[in-house]
């Protein structure tokens, strides 16, 4: 089994408001999830986490921090290790889901109790002292 490589975002709006992408596809498929994915070869995390978060929102980020390490199993038996950094936007006005999110939008902290999170998602934020 091998580990491959990922990225996600976790990009709040000026409001506070948390950004997250709903999966189209396993795994997690049909769950909110933050926008992210697979690292391409020869490609920086920095800008592995650009490209997904335009490709899956239509949003233009600009990298803070990295922020923490989660690892989760993938379909085929391997290990995604997802590396994840808080990202800042100047916009939020047009976010558009796209290529394996079949919607993307903020939503408000005092919500995401309520959403149909990825697993783990939630816990990881609060260790990484990014939510109450």
């Amino acid at each position: 089994m091998a580990d491959i490589p990922c990225v996600g975002a976790v990009v709040f709006d000026e409001s506070g408001r948390l950004l997250l992408v709903q999966r189209a596809n396993p795994p997690a498929q049909g769950k909110w999830s933050l926008p992210g994915g697979r690292q391409e070869p020869d490609e920086s995390s920095i800008d592995g986490v650009v490209r997904e978060v335009l490709e899956e929102t239509g949003l233009v980020v600009r990298v803070e921090r990295e922020v923490g390490t989660v690892q989760r199993q993938a379909p085929s038996g391997d290990t995604y290790v997802i590396r994840d950094f808080v990202c800042t936007t100047p916009t939020t006005e047009s976010v558009v889901a796209g290529d394996d999110a079949s919607d993307a939008r903020f939503f408000e902290i005092a919500e995401l109790g309520d959403v149909d999170t990825s697993e783990g998602l939630l816990e990881a934020l609060r260790e990484w002292r990014l939510i109450p």
